[in-house]
């Protein structure tokens, strides 16, 4: 590196991205922050990516040794892999691994200072709430400022599936503690376009006589890395004679779990097993794989093929194989009234075909972009009319909501992702290269 590189480098900002859950970025050299980070180093900031030595749905743990932590990269990103209580279940265990994270990383601050710098900025990301807070503290102690991101509204998300009572004691401490963050916060990142409304519900804003100035809120969505997907695509193709054939095609990936409610695909399978063109295939694995597999069998739906577990790394060669791409959400075990953040949804449209929701949302891209089809009400008969919808549609229509998707893809690309976040560095460290307004936008 030359002189003036160099000098370039010690001029951008060390970054400090807490995030819990990042050791899935690590093995699967993909993700969220991992693709910031990358664009980050590559624009010569320095980037530390700090998680749990634990990964998320698997038994493996990162070993940490005597120190408490270790370091690894990923390619140019450094990983720091705090040492954290293992958990199986979403039980006391798990809780008890978030707490130990959140404990273990104030206590090796020094360390961390010593080994990888004091940072100009804490990224603390949800929706781990106690990354939050210990981002927070780390501010403080350090006169760091902190932006918090928030992946997922909490405690919101566990008040609409019943565990806990917004208005019981436990609640209401929750939500003050929610408060607190969003108030101590030098900035907040929602990923979610209608999450700032939120803040107003509660009359938190200034404007309602609140503490927190919404000028500080910014939304940036979770997105794709369209170079990375299109070299997976067509780089990590497989043999699966049900990609081969001439079918209209309706897949589904993820998760076969009684939330997702895969069981419902079948039930409109049913009504369409007449029709020969049509085949749903669903793809990934779950504890209601086999019972389904028994259901196609006990009913003999020729127009469904469970595929069973599928490496990430082929999941864009099978979208992009697809005629059309199916989210299947519940209707009642989330609030979609602000919007959308899953990375399926952007990896559907970097696929190039169109969507069919199963829930209606708050500040639709797929409205917004005409990609596609979300359902007012989820039943058999309405997934069924919406398949056809698309399979009798004319090619021209076709084809235009393929193109839309694409260009929905274009403008979630984790490379314009990156230019919104550095906006947000530049804002909370008062540079003059702030453009206000770069970030938000509205229906």
């Amino acid at each position: 590196m030359d002189d003036k590189n160099m000098n370039c480098a010690a001029c951008r900002p060390n970054i400090w991205i807490i995030n819990h859950y990042a050791s899935d970025m690590y093995e699967n050299l993909e993700g969220r922050h991992y693709s910031f980070a990358e664009k980050l180093i590559q624009e010569r900031y320095k980037v530390n990516i700090i998680c749990a030595s634990t990964i998320h749905n698997s038994e493996n743990i990162v070993e940490t040794g005597k120190e408490g932590f270790t370091v690894k990269m990923a390619g140019d990103i450094p990983f720091v892999f705090v040492k954290s209580a293992p958990y199986k279940t979403n039980s006391f265990d798990r809780i008890w691994n978030m707490f130990t994270f959140a404990r273990n990383l104030v206590k090796l601050k020094k360390k961390l200072l010593l080994l990888i710098g004091k940072p100009d900025l804490i990224i603390a990301s949800s929706p781990q709430p106690l990354a939050c807070k210990v981002g927070l503290k780390l501010g403080r102690q350090l006169r760091t400022p902190v932006v918090v991101e928030i992946r997922d509204l909490w405690p919101e998300a566990i008040f609409v599936l019943g565990k806990v009572k917004s208005n019981s004691l436990l609640g209401r401490m929750l939500t003050a503690g929610e408060h607190h963050i969003y108030k101590n916060a030098n900035a907040i990142i929602f990923t979610k376009e209608g999450d700032v409304d939120y803040i107003k519900e509660k009359k938190w804003d200034a404007d309602q006589g609140g503490d927190i100035d919404l000028n500080k809120c910014f939304y940036i969505n979770n997105g794709v890395h369209l170079a990375r997907f299109d070299q997976q695509a067509w780089g990590n193709s497989f043999e699966d004679e049900d990609l081969d054939d001439d079918l209209f095609r309706v897949i589904y990936t993820g998760s076969i779990r009684e939330v997702n409610n895969v069981g419902q695909i079948l039930d409109c399978a049913v009504l369409l097993k007449n029709n020969p063109k049509i085949r749903f295939l669903i793809y990934g694995n779950g504890n209601q794989l086999e019972s389904l597999k028994k259901r196609v069998k006990d009913q003999q739906l020729c127009n469904v093929v469970l595929k069973g577990f599928v490496e990430r790394k082929y999941i864009p060669f099978v979208l992009s194989h697809s005629s059309v791409n199916l989210l299947n959400y519940s209707q009642s075990k989330y609030n979609w009234s602000r919007g959308n953040s899953s990375r399926k949804l952007f990896e559907y449209m970097a696929s190039g075909k169109p969507i069919i929701s199963t829930v209606k949302m708050g500040y639709s891209l797929i409205k917004r972009y005409s990609c596609g089809v979300e359902l007012n009400e989820y039943t058999p008969d309405k997934l069924a009319e919406a398949v056809m919808t698309l399979y009798h549609a004319k090619n021209e229509d076709y084809l235009e909501m393929c193109d839309n998707a694409r260009k929905a893809a274009s403008d979630f690309d984790f490379n314009v992702l990156s230019k919104k976040l550095i906006n947000v560095i530049n804002y909370v460290l008062g540079n003059n290269d702030y453009e206000k307004g770069e970030i938000e936008f509205k229906l």
